[in-house]
């Protein structure tokens, strides 16, 4: 009996890009430059309180596949990034060294990782899956040149730094918080006093649980115009909402299942769960 194809997966971690993004998630927007400007030293703990579990992000990583490489993208010569080395070289992580042209330029790990990136998909054709660990919107391209190429690409962000655009360009896209063993964020009170002006200024942030409501009556919706039968397998809609929505997770809006999710919306639809293949349509369908 012949084998199925194995899944094989690169990992490709913008590493300055995540240590930021968490410790701004953490401390609060901008806190990254502003206490590495005034020296870490001055603000003992703050680093630790923001420590990124590179471990959960490799074992989500490797629920896809077999890990064929890993590589993370940084300044190493760095205190901040150093600290992590011996995590990294455990796990068998590449260590790539960039260094920033200037003291306030970029350090170039959005090319320096796309280009390795795309030479590593021609060079293993027998990739199958890509996953860019960055919610920079500058990795758009990278995700979508992927899927030109036949690989499934997977997004992992922090909370805050995330971009929609980067969310729609990959076939699934998790935040950091969400990975199992990550501890919630317990972030600071904002330091500064907020005025009128700042409240106007800021929008108000969607409700992620009717965002997830109006997806999956979307989802159904086409679903059923495809499909003749009433019913509907709860894998296929899943996979659906997906599709449209590669960041949509039922565990990150508090669901243990997606059956829970869809026990949660039994106003929008109804469930059949007489047997072990569950299904589902709309309410009122008739």
């Amino acid at each position: 009996m012949t084998e199925p194809n194995p899944t094989r997966v690169a990992v490709y971690l913008d590493f300055d890009n995540i240590v930021i993004s968490r410790y701004d998630q953490v401390h609060g927007r901008s806190s990254f430059q502003r206490d590495k400007t005034a020296g870490f030293h001055k603000h003992p703990g703050r680093l630790t309180q923001a420590v990124v579990d590179v471990g959960a992000i490799i074992d989500y990583a490797s629920s896809f596949g077999t890990l064929v490489l890993t590589k993370a993208y940084a300044d190493w010569s760095t205190d901040v990034n150093a600290d992590y080395r011996d995590q990294l070289v455990g796990r068998a992580v590449d260590l790539v060294q960039l260094f920033p042209a200037a003291a306030y330029s970029k350090n170039g790990a959005d090319i320096r990782l796309a280009v390795d990136a795309v030479e590593d998909m021609f060079r293993l054709p027998d990739l199958t899956h890509v996953v860019i660990v960055a919610g920079d919107s500058d990795y758009i391209p990278l995700a979508q040149r992927c899927k030109r190429l036949g690989r499934y690409v997977v997004g992992i962000g922090i909370t805050g730094s995330i971009s929609k655009s980067l969310t729609a360009a990959c076939d699934e896209y998790v935040s950091y918080d969400a990975l199992p063993g990550v501890p919630e964020v317990k972030t600071e009170a904002p330091k500064k006093r907020r005025t009128k002006a700042d409240a106007e200024a800021e929008p108000e942030q969607p409700d992620p649980q009717a965002g997830a409501t109006a997806l999956l009556q979307r989802a159904l919706s086409i679903a059923h115009g495809k499909d003749d039968s009433d019913w509907l397998h709860n894998s296929a809609v899943k996979a659906q909402m997906k599709r449209m929505d590669p960041s949509f997770s039922e565990k990150s809006l508090g669901f243990k299942s997606f059956s829970d999710f869809l026990r949660s919306r039994t106003d929008l639809v109804e469930l059949d769960e007489s047997s072990t293949i569950r299904m589902v349509r709309l309410r009122n369908l008739d």
